[in-house]
């Protein structure tokens, strides 16, 4: 069992910070049991994006996070060093992630449902948009106009009128007074043009997704540290 740990987070100097993993996790294990911090706030975000990835719900999302640290610092001298610690600690929050998501379709599936019950699921299966999915279409239609922007005038036109108003190949033609074979070409350029620009700014956007922000870090942090002390 791990020595009692330290009632409240540390205020974790540079040099304390900058440890490799597996000194951490040493010291940890020799009593040092506050610098568990260390490797919370170093992984908050990763156990985060993942657990969010499978769960898609913020709050389950930390509560996973807060399980696998729980188990992570409960079998901490089990790590054996045969894959990196960022690797194990990964994979407990995967299996908590999934455990929960398992939990979440049993209820489902064994829920004696009456007949008014599964018309209602039926008529909630597709919920009318919260503020965080219309802030997302929000965003991906202005990455839509954006990236239609990038291309050139021809272009633009075949794809706007082709794939946006519907238009056959030669309705288009007619309208913009060109061959179809030409509405043809411009279409395929143009929809690897936008293809690209989006792989492109989606890859940007990525790097920004589901940013586990401090004040969400520390109440995390203090959370697992009161479960262990409490355990």
């Amino acid at each position: 069992m791990i020595a009692t740990i330290a009632d409240t987070p540390l205020r974790l100097s540079s040099d304390l910070q900058a440890l490799p993993d597996e000194q951490v996790v040493a010291r940890v294990l020799a009593g040092e049991t506050e610098l568990f911090e260390i490797l919370m706030r170093r992984y908050n975000q990763r156990l985060y994006r993942v657990a969010r990835a499978i769960l898609s719900d913020d709050g389950e999302a930390e509560d996973v996070m807060q399980d696998a640290y729980v188990r992570a610092y409960s079998h901490l001298g089990q790590f054996a060093g045969r894959s990196s610690f960022a690797t194990w600690l990964t994979r407990i929050a995967v299996h908590e992630a999934l455990a929960r998501a398992r939990r979440g379709r049993r209820l489902v599936q064994i829920e004696d449902l009456s007949p008014q019950a599964e018309g209602a699921m039926r008529l909630s299966s597709r919920p009318e948009a919260g503020p965080e999915q219309r802030a997302i279409q929000r965003d991906l239609q202005d990455a839509l106009e954006a990236a239609m922007g990038s291309l050139s005038e021809g272009f633009r036109s075949v794809l706007m009128l082709r794939e946006v108003e519907g238009l056959s190949t030669a309705e288009t033609a007619e309208c913009l007074g060109i061959s179809e074979s030409l509405v043809k070409t411009r279409l395929h350029r143009a929809r690897t043009a936008m293809r690209r620009e989006m792989e492109s700014r989606s890859r940007d956007a990525l790097g920004k997704a589901f940013a586990f922000h401090l004040s969400r870090c520390d109440r995390v942090v203090a959370a697992v540290f009161a479960r262990i002390r409490g355990g």
